[in-house]
């Protein structure tokens, strides 16, 4: 299970401003990316269904679906994530010994990246967070259904799907909450400096 830490913190994941705006909002711009994000999520959610049609074998099932769930969670939380929507998140332990959550989104600097930063392609986002949110639910309906059908040999397996899947899932939705936090603070910060300035030139216009 993930340990639960009261020290979350939102910090920028790029040290330089990438030029969002060059982004088409219809286009795939990480197409390798987008294929790997739903390829071992979506294999690991066949090769579970099917397995007993295929393979006999209960070891070599599990040993696989075990696989692809770890390449999808590091996949999903190391690289897809970043290059998608521009969210990375993970877990440390500092000197103290203490577990500390931290969520990461892509800096923006000034009003113009913020309205930029909304061109985002629309398609990746949607792959995304679609895959993100789904796979997960499978795999809750895959822990009720091995429950009542009383496959407990299956239950590790499931409960595994469930846990890495719902924590990229918990990751990143922090992250998005984040992030429109940062944005909606920018953006007040950017139309209280405006009105400021154009005060002031009133101001020593008269």
């Amino acid at each position: 299970m993930i340990p639960q830490d009261t020290n979350d913190e939102d910090v920028s994941l790029f040290d330089a401003e990438e030029d969002a705006g060059k982004r088409s909002k219809k286009n795939i711009k990480h197409p390798v990316a987008s294929f790997f994000h739903l390829f071992f999520r979506v294999s690991a959610t066949l090769v579970y269904l099917f397995c007993e049609l295929v393979s006999g074998s209960f070891i070599a099932s599990m040993v696989t679906i075990i696989l692809l769930l770890s390449c999808d969670f590091w996949t999903v939380k190391n690289i897809t994530g970043r290059l998608m929507v521009g969210l990375r998140w993970w877990n440390q332990v500092d000197d103290d010994g203490q577990s500390r959550w931290v969520f990461e989104s892509r800096k923006v600097r000034g009003f113009s990246s913020f309205l930029t930063l909304m061109q985002t392609s629309d398609s990746e986002s949607r792959i995304f967070w679609l895959g993100l949110i789904v796979c997960p639910v499978i795999w809750g309906i895959f822990a009720f259904s091995t429950l009542f059908s009383f496959k407990i040999k299956w239950m590790p397996v499931v409960i595994m799907g469930l846990v890495l899947q719902g924590a990229n899932l918990y990751g990143y939705v922090r992250c998005k909450v984040g992030a429109k936090t940062s944005l909606k603070n920018m953006a007040t910060n950017y139309f209280g400096r405006q009105f400021l300035k154009q005060t002031l030139s009133k101001e020593e216009e008269s």
